[in-house]
């Protein structure tokens, strides 16, 4: 018990700071479980908040009990039988519950894990339904799953805080007033939203590492938020092949975080990172996810599990010299063929040009740009300059090079292709 605040130190957080922490661990299963009794995801957020003030209140005071997060939970969500008990509506909820709501609320320092495994598997589809817009799904998910908060969310995807409350508010508004189901959907339709669930997880994973605007070209708490988000997928739905799949896919992307930049922040291309520096515990890692998926899958691999059967190419290779290029051109085919993209076709671009030369590269990446669809993606005039440069078409390399950095809206990215640009030149 603590009459006066103490001040944090390396070794010993305040009790507000161990709470806060907790909380966030434990958040998104509170909320989820709370979801499941008042069918609002807003509302369950605020109780959520409710339950921590109270933690915040008689921890430090009674001390930490031994089960933090079913605490939060039981807290919660008596809260919330007691809100609904409050409505007018209470005998509608009563009876879509179907139980009297008296025995919902687990016993103090108790949990039911799987129950709330359950509800949590019910809060990520939720939070990514498709009634909701792209960039709402993404900060609604990172919200309630990833624990950030708003103003965390608007530095990540450098808009203004006021933009992403008004995402997060509107998408709250809109389950509640499309009486989205709390629900995990079966068959057809859980396929269907299945693919969203993983798109957002993916997305946020790819902003963090390749961030599409600002200063800094990695934001390694975004993947490391996406990253986690994927594991819970795999451990709440292990027979879904393309959740072990992407899970693979994040694990092989992020081992490689280490090496991406110099000291300085500049990004290091592939071919001059130093791999001793690659994570090998996360290509472990990504090559159980993978072998998982494999072992799931009733059919050919999916979209992501070939975008992790690629990765692994690469990882398996110690230096850039062993890379597998033809099988990497061979996946990269059949991917095209599962999910068409143009991008998807740029990089195969790549592959083939490294495993056929940059001759056969450059008709591939000369036919993509005769098209609209990359015309404004600053990716294609880089990869066009790489390969001019390598057929020795310097000039060209160099006026490709610059397009490329008038494009991109990442000033590592920008200074990184400038650099490029001279260095063609002589």
């Amino acid at each position: 018990m603590w009459a006066v605040e103490p001040q944090p130190t390396a070794d010993r957080p305040t009790p507000a700071q161990a709470i806060e922490t907790v909380f966030r661990l434990q958040a998104p299963r509170v909320i989820a479980g709370v979801t499941r009794i008042v069918r609002d995801v807003g509302i369950a957020e605020e109780l959520a908040q409710d339950a921590l003030v109270a933690a915040l209140e008689q921890w430090p005071r009674d001390g930490v009990p031994d089960n933090p997060g079913a605490w939060l939970t039981a807290t919660a969500r008596r809260r919330a039988v007691d809100l609904v008990r409050r409505r007018e509506v209470y005998a509608r909820k009563l009876a879509e519950i179907g139980r009297d709501l008296e025995t919902t609320a687990p016993p103090e320092e108790t949990a039911d894990p799987d129950g709330i495994d359950d509800d949590l598997l019910r809060l990520v589809f939720t939070a990514c339904h498709p009634v909701l817009p792209p960039q709402a799904r993404t900060a609604l998910t990172l919200r309630l799953l990833g624990g950030l908060t708003t103003a965390e969310i608007a530095r990540a995807f450098l808009v203004p805080e006021p933009t992403v409350a008004q995402r997060i508010v509107r998408a709250k508004r809109t389950l509640a007033a499309k009486n989205v189901a709390f629900e995990v959907p079966y068959g057809p339709d859980r396929e269907a939203r299945l693919g969203s669930v993983l798109d957002v997880v993916y997305l946020i994973f790819n902003e963090g590492y390749a961030a599409t605007a600002g200063d800094d070209w990695l934001r390694p708490g975004l993947c490391e938020d996406a990253l986690r988000l994927a594991r819970v997928l795999s451990g709440l739905m292990p027979g879904e092949p393309e959740v072990h799949g992407l899970t693979a896919l994040l694990e092989f992307q992020a081992s490689r975080t280490p090496a991406r930049t110099a000291p300085d922040g500049t990004p290091v291309l592939l071919k001059d990172q130093d791999r001793s520096r690659w994570n090998r515990m996360l290509i472990a890692r990504g090559t159980h996810a993978l072998e998982r998926a494999g072992a799931t899958a009733a059919g050919p691999p999916g979209p992501y599990a070939l975008q992790a059967a690629i990765a692994a190419c690469h990882a398996r290779a110690y230096t850039y010299e062993e890379t597998d290029w033809r099988a990497i051109a061979t996946l990269y085919g059949l991917l095209a063929a599962r999910a068409p993209s143009p991008v998807v076709e740029l990089n195969r671009a790549v592959a083939v040009s490294m495993a056929e030369g940059p001759q056969r590269g450059l008709e591939l990446v000369d036919a993509l740009a005769a098209g609209p669809a990359l015309r404004d993606y600053h990716l294609l005039p880089s990869v066009r300059g790489d390969l001019l440069s390598r057929l020795g078409r310097a000039a060209e390399a160099r006026e490709e090079f610059l397009r490329a950095a008038e494009l991109t809206r990442n000033e590592r990215e920008r200074a990184l292709l400038l650099r490029r640009a001279d260095q063609a030149s002589g």
